[in-house]
């Protein structure tokens, strides 16, 4: 066998192979949207074990995905629908879902910090200092305070907590307590 007989042979081989392979791809663009499919449904399936919810919103992308590539679309229009669809999604459940749950009960129960503001405390330390800084004892807790007025703390006075800020709380003179605040 002369040396062009073999070029000749591998010169066909290649060529054959080269449709062989645009064909597979041809075939693969085809029935991608079977897999596009597939991962949509494996997609929402999943998200029914998981705590988060995101997976469903990537399932319903992908089965958009699926339904271009069953048109007839090919794989980059395919793959751009999926990320844009999965994307928007997300985004708009995140922001609905976050309104929804979010509490805005005044009535709730609070604690910590949270229930601190109106309650009534007793001046430990008077202030001191340019910032009129004190001390008051709350609910057990001593907090480092200021006045929101511009009178100085008296020791053993009775405040009203106004606000906090950080490690600090802001205090007011407490008006007319009840009898059995008196103390």
């Amino acid at each position: 066998m002369t040396i062009y007989k073999k070029i000749d042979i591998l010169q066909s081989e290649l060529i054959s192979t080269f449709y062989r392979t645009r064909n597979f791809h041809k075939n693969m663009e085809e029935w991608a949207w079977v897999l596009w499919t597939v991962l949509g449904v494996v997609l929402i399936i999943a998200e029914v074990f998981t705590l988060g919810f995101v997976l469903l919103w990537f399932g319903l992308g992908a089965l958009a995905a699926a339904l271009l590539g069953w048109l007839g679309l090919g794989f980059g229009w395919q793959f751009m629908i999926f990320a844009v669809v999965s994307i928007a999604l997300t985004v708009m459940s995140r922001t609905i879902f976050a309104g929804l749950f979010e509490r805005k009960d005044e009535n709730a129960l609070k604690m910590g910090m949270d229930s601190l503001p109106g309650q009534i405390g007793t001046v430990t330390a008077a202030s001191r200092g340019a910032l009129r800084e004190g001390a008051v004892k709350v609910f057990g807790s001593t907090w480092t305070a200021f006045p929101v007025d511009d009178k100085p703390l008296e020791e053993g006075e009775k405040v009203q907590v106004v606000e906090i800020k950080g490690s600090s709380i802001y205090v007011r003179r407490a008006g007319e307590l009840p009898e059995w605040r008196g103390d």
